[in-house]
């Protein structure tokens, strides 16, 4: 009987192995929004930096429908196949190893002994009133019968599962989880017994009828021969109710029928998609009675040591209730170390802050845009060689910094001013330089400097310090009247880049709303464009992810082109300030 059972796990344990399904991509499949979590502001706080721990998440209830094989391990020879048995459960995880399953069953099961048994008028195990037709008393010729039996159960229990096929360390996820369950529940049984022929009567002569004798006994093929002989003499009705144990725990107390029944199971799952899959679970139902197939003697004198016990080889579809919206996969399908593991990857991928500042003109190498300045020489903020009064020499170099406009400079950048000038000569002069301005003006429209603007850590707020940049960017584009200026948004990397691309959406749109109501500029004249975290200025640490939370300015090129405002969650906090026009509306868009 062992091999049998243990054959048949093997086969359907294939079965299960061989089904193939299409996967879910799997393609940011552990990211989990503020909103899948039980506490989304603690888990915002989590991601930038502000708390310990992140939320648990809002994981799904799994819905389960089983069926299988149903066996009898009690004094009575089970049928293979002899049962059969289904049920539903319902599945909550309470932790990311352990949940409790609700699950109720029922089923069948039928068994038929290949050896006799006697009445106890006989000294056999045949004790309890239900076998009075098989006694002497009542003329039986041999007192003898082959114990067949059919009973029916049905139950309710609570069971713990604890699983560990999702404490992964080298991979996000597994397909496949191993689970034990353990439980109890109440219990009903109903065992019926084969007694009588179709007329009603006790059969008979059935030791002769069955070729019964101890040699065929002994082997497993004679013993198949005697119950096929046996089961071609019976009518197959199971009309006689076997005996029950008396004295035991019954909810009801005398007369009822309903125990309780504790359960052990050991399974495994395998995970088809986010919402389905399939389990191959052996469970044993052990209530500590022993006329589960009706016969618990072995002589008049002496009963069987053991209670009979249900084992139940079923598989199990499952699937998660709920949107995945909503609601995450159940824990025990979701790694509990796959966020830590991902921050520290991050932080791996964060290349060094390098401080280098090879010609020492106090711009580092990683952002200075003209590495080679001569020593000494004042740089702007872009590490470019200063030229005050633009007359082509370096201020360095330069022995007039300031040289006054409108006249010729010498190789010192000295002007070169007469002692004496008409009229004439001074109208020429302004009316050329002025010409020459305009000139510049225009060729150079697209060659100013703009600068930039960075942020306090999840804000997009316009700090005090930089109203004067603005105000920069501001007088280019109004000395520039035909200048587009694309305003482009970014952030550091601490967080999901989902997020990250509507918080560099609101930073960019808060310059453009500033610059547009307290300068009156056209609207039109800006593109509106963000980055999220995808390119960095500089690496790690506080500083770094200043440089990061930014707002940069440059000259429209081609392909430029107004962004609307991503998808995604609201990001960041801002809003009015006090003392100007100036207002900032959170997650509006152009």
């Amino acid at each position: 009987m062992i091999r049998k059972i243990h054959l048949f796990i093997f086969v359907l344990g294939f079965a299960i192995v061989g089904i193939q399904a299409q996967e879910d991509a799997f393609e940011n499949v552990n990211v989990i929004s503020d909103d899948l979590t039980v506490d989304s502001e603690q888990n915002a706080k989590w991601r930038m930096g502000q708390a310990n721990y992140s939320a648990k998440p809002k994981d799904a209830w799994e819905l389960g429908l089983h069926f299988g094989h149903l066996l009898i391990a009690g004094d009575v020879d089970s049928a293979i196949p002899g049962g059969y048995g289904l049920g539903l459960h319902l599945r909550k995880a309470l932790h990311y190893t352990f949940s409790l399953r609700a699950d109720v069953f029922y089923g069948k099961a039928s068994g038929l002994e290949s050896q006799p048994s006697s009445h106890s008028s006989a000294g056999g195990g045949l004790v309890q009133s239900a076998f009075s037709d098989y006694s002497i008393s009542n003329g039986h010729p041999d007192q003898t019968w082959f114990p067949s039996y059919q009973t029916t159960s049905a139950y309710g229990a609570i069971q713990g599962i604890f699983n560990i096929g999702n404490m992964l360390f080298h991979k996000d996820r597994n397909k496949w989880n191993w689970y034990v369950t353990g439980g109890f529940g109440l219990a009903n049984y109903t065992t019926n017994l084969d007694l009588l022929d179709a007329s009603g009567a006790p059969y008979t002569d059935l030791r002769t009828a069955s070729g019964f004798n101890s040699q065929l006994f002994d082997t497993k093929a004679g013993r198949s021969d005697i119950r096929n002989a046996i089961d071609g003499i019976y009518d197959g009705v199971y009309e006689t109710q076997g005996p029950s144990k008396k004295g035991v725990f019954s909810l009801g107390g005398d007369g009822s029928n309903i125990n309780v029944v504790l359960t052990a199971s050991m399974g495994i799952s395998r995970r088809i998609s986010k919402s389905f899959n399939i389990g191959l679970e052996h469970q044993i139902m052990h209530s500590g009675n022993d006329f589960l197939d009706g016969i618990n003697s072995r002589s008049a004198f002496d009963q069987t040591n053991s209670s009979d016990i249900m084992h139940y080889t079923n598989i199990r579809l499952a699937y998660n209730l709920g949107s995945s919206d909503k609601r995450t996969e159940p824990l025990y399908w979701l790694n509990p170390l796959d966020a830590t593991f991902n921050d520290i990857a991050e932080l791996k991928r964060r290349p060094i802050l390098d401080l280098t500042d090879e010609d020492g003109d106090g711009v580092i190498d990683m952002i200075d845009q003209e590495l080679g300045s001569p020593a000494g020489y004042s740089v702007d903020t872009r590490g470019v060689t200063l030229d005050s009064d633009r007359d082509g020499l370096a201020d360095g170099k330069d022995k007039e910094i300031f040289s006054p406009p409108g006249f010729e400079v010498d190789s010192d950048g000295v002007a070169i001013v007469p002692t004496y000038m008409s009229e004439t000569d001074v109208n020429r002069i302004v009316d050329a330089k002025t010409a020459a301005m305009s000139e510049a003006i225009d060729e150079n429209c697209g060659k100013w400097f703009l600068p930039m603007l960075h942020f306090s850590s999840d804000k997009y707020d316009i700090k005090p310090e930089y109203y004067g940049h603005l105000h920069h960017v501001a007088n280019v584009m109004q000395m520039c009247p035909n200048t587009c200026v694309s305003v482009v948004g970014h952030t550091d990397i601490r967080s999901g880049n989902e997020y990250n691309r509507v918080l560099s959406y609101n930073r960019a749109k808060s310059a453009v709303d500033y610059l547009v109501t307290n300068y009156g500029i056209d609207r039109a004249r800006f593109v509106l464009m963000y980055g999220g975290e995808e390119t960095p200025l500089s690496i790690s640490g506080s500083a770094g992810n200043l440089m990061n939370r930014r707002v940069e300015f440059r000259v429209c090129i081609a392909g430029d082109s107004d962004m609307v405002r991503p998808e995604g969650p609201d990001a960041g906090s801002g809003g009015s300030k006090s003392g100007s026009t100036y207002s900032g509306s959170k997650n509006s868009g152009y």
